[in-house]
């Protein structure tokens, strides 16, 4: 049993052995600098997303009910004629009116509001705001600017090649300074993070203005695409 043993020692010793790395090959193997570039692209915003709410108070809930299902058709039936784009409703509520007397609560009437939102460019979406007014809107909760899907990619390829090249030149750098030398990229990665943050939606005004007031101006913003990419670079 014991000559086996020591057999059996012998092969797993020489197996280790043969999974070893000499320091040469060890050493070639660490030889890898990993950088990460940043690059980014500024885009005009020519979208706006805008929120408008049917708000209506009533005795009872069937009324409410009745009174917002035909200020709402009305109100959707007007911007599907100006063929606004996403058109869909972001929220719909009933609910009792409560209020508080004398330590006590009750019910006054009912609220109900219908919130729909959509897009359309921004240079023109004044004119369809203030027209929504009397078109059944009771305010408008908010907007917020993007940019169109095209040229949202278009930003998308300038930022990867701005990154791509950010990361050779830190990668250059490095390497020069230490007098070493590049050769080949051994993995890239384009890093998974969000290439576009649309502004958040923001409030514009509390209530719809009169139909008789001017138009509303709106004024997009710039937006900022960014992209990054970490290469490995052996040396």
């Amino acid at each position: 049993m014991l000559l086996f043993s020591n057999r059996f020692l012998g092969l797993t010793t020489a197996f280790l052995c043969c999974l070893s790395l000499s320091p040469a090959m060890a050493s070639e193997l660490q030889k890898i600098l990993i950088v990460t570039g940043e690059g980014t692209a500024i885009i005009p915003t020519t979208l706006t997303e805008a929120q408008l709410t049917v708000e209506v108070r009533g005795n009872t809930a069937g009324q409410v009910q009745t009174a917002i299902a035909s200020q709402s058709n009305q109100l959707i039936t007007f911007l599907k004629s100006q063929s606004v784009d996403k058109l869909q409703t972001q929220g719909l509520q009933l609910q009792p009116n409560y209020v508080y007397r004398n330590n006590e609560q009750r019910i006054e009437g009912y609220i109900g509001t219908n919130t729909v939102s959509f897009q359309y460019p921004s240079d023109k979406i004044g004119n369809v705001l203030d027209k929504a007014v009397t078109a059944g809107a009771s305010r408008i909760d908010g907007i917020r600017f993007l940019a169109t899907p095209q040229t949202l990619e278009s930003a998308r390829q300038k930022a990867l090649t701005a990154a791509t090249s950010d990361a050779q030149s830190q990668a250059k750098t490095v390497l020069s300074s230490l007098n070493l030398a590049p050769k080949d990229i051994v993995k890239i990665v384009i890093n998974p993070e969000p290439a576009f943050q649309p502004l958040p939606m923001r409030a514009y005004a509390k209530a719809a203005p009169a139909p008789d007031a001017a138009p509303m101006p709106i004024m997009g913003s710039d937006q900022t695409v960014t992209a990054r990419v970490t290469l490995e670079i052996a040396y």
